[in-house]
């Protein structure tokens, strides 16, 4: 556990920290914080007051009106486009051994696997990485280990030739007054956690204090051992892992850390994004039909009230002016640039999507809606699937290693009667081709001779059991007499 009376976040991981927060800024799309983004950078990173930019002071009698900026959730859309070209399907998890296999499948249901990856490879696309971690509590599931995740900045891990062998989590507990801040440490480490309660300041971890000082804390004091602080998991392998989004980490590039969608760094285009679609809604603001009128027109409000123009009223007495063309009245409105701020629009976004290593056709920017073939399909969707391919890696290493602890665990602490295996993880990323791709690439491969009518099948369906892979083959040879035996293996010559 860290020292008492610590700097916090450590020295280690402030840079690190900020980058990760800027990045889920972004993913969040909170308008203020967004809006107060904007101001440092049109300021030069500083927040000015009284004076405006070049130096020209800001008149009294017209103060500067604060303009509404509206964000388009560009960052949210590419991390959620990440997530569900990763996992809109889940992947197919498969032990050896029958009884394991069984095991996996039912835990797999009950602990919502699969919603727990997709919420976990969308904030990994956004924050560069994401922490699975399992934990257990038997007044919430009486029989099996509980899959968590946790944010790459609530962690301290720690590593060992890019392996890592220790990770603390933390986090800010509720209570106290502005300047006090109670902390909850839980340190994984092969066969142990420890839990550790710290009440500091906002940037120190402070003094260590008794786990039931904090009614967050104070739940734990049962499952702890002997010592009072720590539990013994029994099993050797640490209960957490980390997956990164991709790697390397171009600001970092030693760490094991990886790196968010966004680290082209492609933050220029989604503040210069806002800014386009801010000036377009300005320009329909401005646009509004507006009527100036002579102030006979006027009708008052009473002494001291002013007078004001009844837009909606339709019957009004003679007035003592001169005629004029247009009744008195001129109409100002003025033109809404549609076609500048949309061509510019989807020039940042295109630019922006790319940058993070997606294609455009991901995002309905090209096609133009004309009907377009397979093969167009996918050259469109080649760095899409790309990128897919080399994050699907990174589980593809890493979730095996999470369900063989959750075996684990599960056998040491819930007495699971299973053999434990590392599991094989096979994603189907081909699960969005279309069927008339697929029917073309049977077809190549049918005329080349280079696969078998079984191949095929599953091919077409991968859903398909074994059995009915075979009733489906035979029924395919019976149909087209391929599998017939040959006349001249029945009566030889």
């Amino acid at each position: 556990m860290p020292a008492p009376g610590s700097a916090w976040p450590p020295q280690s991981m402030a840079a690190v920290y900020r980058e990760m927060r800027r990045d889920a800024m972004w993913y969040a799309g909170d308008p203020a914080r967004l809006a107060a983004l904007a101001d440092r950078r049109e300021n030069g990173g500083e927040v000015r007051h009284g004076r405006r930019r070049l130096g020209r002071q800001q008149l009294a009698d017209f103060p500067r009106k604060r303009e509404r900026r509206l964000h388009v959730p560009l960052p949210g859309d590419i991390a959620t486009k990440s997530a569900n070209l990763l996992f809109a399907d889940m992947p197919t998890i498969t032990a050896p051994n029958k009884d394991t296999n069984t095991f996996l499948g039912d835990a797999l249901d009950t602990m919502h696997l699969h919603e727990l990856l997709l919420g976990a490879a969308e904030q990994a696309a956004a924050v560069s990485g994401i922490f699975l971690r399992l934990t257990w509590d038997r007044d919430i599931v009486p029989d099996r280990p509980i899959p968590t995740t946790v944010q790459p900045d609530n962690a301290l891990p720690e590593w060992s030739f890019g392996v890592m062998r220790a990770v603390t989590f933390w986090r800010e507990l509720d209570g106290g007054d502005p300047q006090t801040v109670y902390r909850h440490l839980e340190r994984h480490e092969p066969g142990r956690i420890e839990h550790a309660l710290y009440e500091g300041t906002p940037d120190n971890l402070g003094r260590a204090v008794p786990l039931g000082e904090h009614t967050d804390t104070a739940g734990l004091i049962g499952s702890l051992g002997p010592d009072g602080v720590s539990v013994e998991t029994g099993i050797k392998m640490l209960t957490a892992v980390y997956v990164p989004n991709m790697t390397p980490n171009r600001l970092h590039r030693s760490s094991p850390y990886g790196r968010s969608d966004y680290a082209a760094p492609i933050h220029d285009q989604f503040a210069a994004l806002d800014d386009v679609w801010t000036s377009w809604m300005r320009d329909i603001r401005l646009a509004r039909a507006r009527l100036v009128v002579p102030d006979g027109y006027l009708t008052s409000l009473g002494p001291g009230q002013g007078a004001a123009w009844d837009d909606d009223r339709e019957v009004y007495s003679g007035l003592n002016m001169p005629p004029t063309e247009n009744g008195g009245l001129t109409l100002a409105q003025f033109k809404i640039r549609v076609d500048e701020h949309q061509r510019t629009a989807e020039a940042l976004t295109r630019k922006a999507v790319e940058s993070a290593g997606y294609s455009a056709q991901s995002f309905g920017l090209e096609g133009g809606g004309q009907a377009l073939t397979a093969t167009e399909v996918d050259a469109r969707d080649e760095d899409s699937t790309v990128t897919t391919k080399k994050k699907a890696g990174y589980w593809r290493s890493r979730l095996p290693d999470f369900l063989l602890a959750y075996q684990l665990l599960a056998i040491e602490q819930f007495g699971a009667r299973i053999t434990p295996e590392r599991p094989a993880v096979e994603f189907r990323l081909d699960a969005a081709e279309s069927e008339q791709s697929k029917a073309t690439t049977l077809e190549l491969y049918a005329r080349a001779g280079a696969v078998s009518t079984a191949t095929k099948v599953k091919y077409r369906s991968p859903d398909m059991l074994d059995a009915d892979v075979e009733a489906e083959v035979a029924a395919i040879l019976a149909e087209t007499g391929a599998g017939a035996p040959d006349p001249g293996d029945t009566y030889p010559m």
